[in-house]
């Protein structure tokens, strides 16, 4: 097929449907393997927003194009041509192993991740070589055939072959809230545009209800939401967590550049040599500079979408974990949460509560009929017990939608014909002017009656036990369409009666949950007396209710009054969920919403995380940030944890570099103002930071304590400055000291003093790791294995190499034996120090 053909002169809904397929070179059976193949190299993988990642030789060589990494190998190329060739090769090597643990951190992160993102893709069901199977959606090709129903997405830009009762969401592509009915044809409707095509539907829609076959026609960024998608080039707006981390990185820098310069005219005004000053000012920039943070960021988070993955969460967007971390309201369905949701039909009863056939048959026909996603009430109907439907019929449907909460089927029966509803049971009594007793007869449905059958409703409420109303009305002969219009004036047969036990871990969980600083709030379509007798069953209060029709009259402000105390939403459609969480929102909660069904979906797109099922519809797996491989509120509660622990991770390693590069920062001014020498090699600077680099590769691994994540995290810069503020001055404090020691104690000529420097500054700058990285006292928290093997090992190395012949290359000098034992005593000085510091200072700070 030539390429040029996938768009072709024509649009795709305007040309008919034979010479469309013969087009595209596809058939009824679909594509055999080889051809797929070569398509799928042809227009490439089926992604509207993909973005093609560079070879991994380029990812590498691209990581030094930092501008203060390309001067210093340029200084040190100059030093090479001086003559000092060997200062060239080990700036050169250690800057190349320090890009290189970079690299390969992150690389292998980022491929984890992305193995686990495509592991819960969402699929597409296509027909390949005459058979049907399931794929992911990025494998489909122009050409392919594709069978689409209720709740999944549009996979691409397609013309309809056959379909049924169709309605799709196009808000994606219009803004358009309502559904657009669909139907196969050759002479489309409201064709000026393509999302009122009505015969050809588009990538990014999702199926509301009724089915279909389609043609795939464009693929990826030539389809309609490729095309927007390019045209717009928007990002998401940045979360709290990543603009913490910009704002980090940008204090740092300018920090560095501006004592980089201070130490360069020093130097420079010392009449010292040029080159030797720039290699030393460049060397500190770069030893200053937090250039491990983006690994350690992607690095954590990864090790965190693992850690989900094995307690059977998957995380399709890795920033969410930080805010899973601070999240502090999770709004949830009640069904699958707070219960077991293996739903069975209990009873067909009339709206007096007597056992009724007739309930059960209209009951049964409507769910066998219904061309939409079937529910778990439907599937409970079908299951129940088996029905004669050979002398049954259907001419139409009304499909079920969230704003009438009813399906309707018009089905013949011999010469009758007759509309069958199924929905929410006050609705149903509501549009009834009749009902049918005990023994068939039709007979007016008076207000004394209405209000026994209310009671009826109102009695399996309070058991706990879930209803459905059954309603019909016989039409004419000649009837041959149903319409919203026709649900009036119905004959009420009365209630599908169901039992979702209640799930016996969830009160326990939500007690935890709140522990844990989190509110839970449930957004339920079942009424206030169900719910509550689930919240009674699991053992958690009810604080407070508002239904449906309650909401509706609030205002915005009386709502988001209402809000801190109710935790029970009953009888609220998706409009309604979605104002709930956008109310929560604007009180600065960091708001969780746990979906599965097609009228989540926009809810799940406006919380900060989103959380669905691996058993979801399609569009709602698309929304989610998280899907749960199962169904359980424990699961989320774990996950809640380990996010908290991330983002924990995280700031150990900002608190920990933001203290020692501050502190480094003053330690370097002071002694370029009063030393005659550099008080450490360019090289020394770089080694110092490649191992100190190294001694925080460990910490993503590392335990966080059970208080710091007890309640909820949220990334706080403020905090971060204050305790730079506080903790850098203590270390170059100490560094002072050093300096004073080595010159007038010792003696210390150029070498011993970048010698002893070099090792004092890097024992404890490491040793701190351990003081800072928890609240408690240092000898009250363990640190991973991990972290303690490499700092320790870190150390040994800055020790060892002054001893070893390879340290003169490096310009080090074999210190006296006494300089070991000052070093022992001040570094127990500088911890005993950083922890009475660091009580005040969280004493401090808890005032606040």
């Amino acid at each position: 097929m030539d390429p040029a053909n996938e768009l072709g002169a024509e649009e795709i809904w305007q040309e008919p449907v034979d010479r469309l397929l013969s087009r595209l070179a596809t058939t009824a059976a679909g594509l055999d393997a080889a051809e797929v193949q070569s398509r799928l190299e042809t227009f490439g993988p089926n992604d509207a927003a993909i973005v093609k990642r560079s070879p991994l030789w380029l990812q590498f060589v691209s990581r030094f194009r930092n501008p203060l990494v390309i001067i210093l190998l340029v200084a040190s190329g100059l030093s090479a041509a001086t003559g000092d060739v060997a200062s060239f090769l080990i700036v050169v090597t250690i800057v190349s192993i320090s890009m290189t643990i970079d690299f390969v951190q992150e690389v292998r992160a980022q491929n984890a991740v992305e193995a686990l993102r495509r592991s819960v893709a969402v699929q597409a069901t296509v027909r390949r070589n005459g058979a049907s199977v399931s794929i992911p959606i990025d494998q489909l090709v122009p050409g392919d055939i594709v069978e689409l129903i209720a709740g999944d997405l549009v996979p691409a830009d397609s013309r309809l072959l056959e379909s049924r009762d169709l309605f799709i969401n196009q808000a994606l592509l219009t803004g358009e809230p309502y559904p657009a009915e669909k139907q196969a044809s050759d002479a489309p409707s409201g064709a000026e545009n393509p999302a009122g095509a009505s015969n050809a539907v588009f990538a990014g829609t999702s199926v509301i209800s009724g089915t279909a076959t389609i043609v795939v026609c464009r693929t990826g960024g030539k389809s309609a939401l490729g095309h927007l998608a390019t045209s717009l080039a928007e990002k998401p707006p940045a979360t709290d967590f990543a603009v913490g981390i910009r704002r980090f990185g940008l204090l740092i820098m300018r920090l560095t550049v501006l004592m980089v310069l201070f130490v360069l005219v020093v130097n420079i005004s010392f009449h010292r040599p040029v080159l030797e000053s720039l290699m030393f000012a460049l060397a500190l920039a770069v030893g200053l500079t937090p250039e491990l943070l983006p690994m350690i960021v992607t690095v954590t988070l990864a090790r965190s979408a693992l850690e989900l993955s094995k307690r059977k969460v998957i995380v399709k967007r890795l920033t969410a974990i930080h805010d899973l971390g601070a999240m502090n309201v999770l709004c949830t369905d009640k069904t699958g949460t707070l219960t077991e949701a293996t739903i069975k039909l209990m009873r067909a009863i009339d709206g007096r509560g007597v056992e009724s056939k007739a309930v059960y048959a209209n009951a049964y026909i409507n769910s066998q009929f219904e061309t939409g996603m079937k529910s778990p009430l439907d599937q409970a109907i079908l299951l129940a017990h088996p029905f004669d439907m050979a002398e049954w019929k259907k001419i139409d449907e009304v499909p079920f939608d969230f704003e009438r909460r009813r399906v309707s089927v018009l089905v013949e029966h011999g010469a009758e014909r007759r509309l069958i509803v199924k929905g929410a049971p006050e609705d149903l009594l509501r549009l009834s002017a009749q009902y049918e007793n005990a023994d068939g007869k039709v007979l007016p449905l008076d207000a004394e009656t209405r209000r026994s059958f209310e009671a009826t409703l109102d009695g399996l409420g309070a058991q706990g036990f879930r209803a459905l109303g059954i309603a019909s009305r016989v039409v004419d002969a000649s009837h041959q369409t149903a319409a919203i219009s026709d649900e009036s004036n119905l004959v009420f047969s009365g209630f599908a009666v169901f039992l979702d036990p209640p799930k016996a871990s969830a009160g326990a969980t939500i007690q935890a949950m709140t522990a844990a600083g989190i509110s839970v709030k449930v957004l339920t379509g079942d009424n206030e007396l169900v719910s509550r007798h689930v919240f009674a069953e699991i053992g958690v209060p009810v604080t407070g209710v508002l239904t449906g029709d309650a909401l509706t009259n609030l205002s915005d402000e009386a709502l988001i009054g209402q809000l801190p105390r109710v935790n029970l939403f009953c009888r609220v459609n998706p409009q309604q969920k979605l104002r709930i969480l956008l109310a929560l929102k604007r009180l600065g909660n960091v708001v969780g919403f746990m979906g599965d069904g097609i009228n989540d979906a926009p809810a799940l797109h406006a919380a900060d995380v989103g959380i669905s099922v691996d058993g979801a519809a399609d569009v709602a797996r698309a929304a989610a940030d998280l899907l749960l491989l199962e169904h359980d509120l424990s699961v989320v509660r774990e996950a809640v944890v380990c996010g908290r622990s991330t983002v924990q991770n995280v700031s150990k390693y900002v608190l920990m570099g933001s203290s020692s590069n501050f502190g480094n920062m003053f330690s370097m001014a002071g002694a370029a103002l009063f030393l005659p020498f550099l008080p450490m090699l360019p090289i020394q600077i770089l080694l110092n930071n490649l191992l100190y680099d190294v001694s925080e590769i460990a910490i993503p691994f590392d335990r966080v304590d059970e208080e710091a994540i007890a309640g909820p995290v949220k990334w706080d810069v403020r905090f971060i400055e204050r305790f730079m503020l506080v903790f850098g001055p203590v270390s170059s404090v100490f560094d002072f000291i050093t300096f004073y020691v080595l010159l007038y104690l010792f003696g210390a000529g150029e070498a011993l003093f970048q010698t002893g420097w070099f090792i004092e500054s890097i024992t404890t700058q490491v040793l701190v790791v351990f003081a800072i990285r928890t609240r408690r006292s240092v000898f009250r928290s363990r640190p991973h294995i991990f972290l303690l093997t490499l700092a320790l090992g870190v150390i040994a190395v800055a020790i060892a190499l002054p001893l070893l012949p390879a340290g003169g290359w490096l310009g080090f000098v074999a210190p006296p034996p006494l300089f070991f034992a000052f070093l022992v005593g001040a570094t127990l000085a500088y911890l005993a120090i950083v922890e009475v510091t660091k009580r005040v200072f969280y004493r401090v700070m808890a005032l606040q």
